[in-house]
């Protein structure tokens, strides 16, 4: 009886792990961390149109980005568009999953050294994703899909989700290690 009791424990957290299925689901979204950029915020001085000034994907990060496009592509998974933090390593990110055409969207950049920002970015990226037709993916930042989701991300995972009327519903977690 401990046993049944143990693994029905588990069982939510296997099947939220790697839940490649939920993407099938009519209306649902991934939100996606970008891939490994080792640190923490960006540098003093940061500008948005210099990556120089960023903390930017290294090796393994790019490495990471073109596996997980890889894995979605192995699986028939497509999307008609990406949208992308204006953050180098959210760009850079979207660019390498190769995944479908990319465009930059403001509600996704990350308010993590002014979070005045929070709740007027996570309404735009709910009327980012409300108005948009088709399957879609996003590139962003811890900060940005917390607000959203409520959920905490590695980098280079992706969460499955679907809106609803009180916020967003969580159907899956995919994570390709670097």
């Amino acid at each position: 009886m401990r046993w049944i009791a143990f693994l029905l424990f588990l069982l939510p957290g296997v099947a939220l792990a790697n839940d490649w299925d939920a993407l099938s689901e009519h209306g649902v979204i991934a939100i996606m961390r970008h891939a490994l950029a080792p640190g923490t915020g960006d540098p003093p001085g940061m500008q948005i149109d210099d990556c120089a000034t960023q903390r930017n994907l290294d090796d393994r990060g790019r490495a990471q980005a073109r596996a997980i496009g890889d894995a979605f592509r192995a699986r028939g998974i497509a999307f008609d568009v990406v949208f992308s933090s204006q953050w180098c390593r959210c760009r850079d990110t979207a660019a390498l999953l190769d995944l479908a055409p990319v465009q930059e969207a403001q509600a996704l950049n990350s308010f993590f050294g002014d979070y005045t920002t929070r709740q007027q970015q996570t309404r735009d990226t709910r009327a980012l994703i409300d108005r948009t037709a088709g399957r879609l993916m996003l590139v962003t930042h811890q900060v940005n899909i917390t607000a959203l989701t409520g959920r905490a991300t590695r980098s280079g995972e992706v969460l499955v989700i679907r809106p609803t009327s009180e916020g967003v519903e969580l159907l899956g977690r995919i994570m390709i290690d670097p």
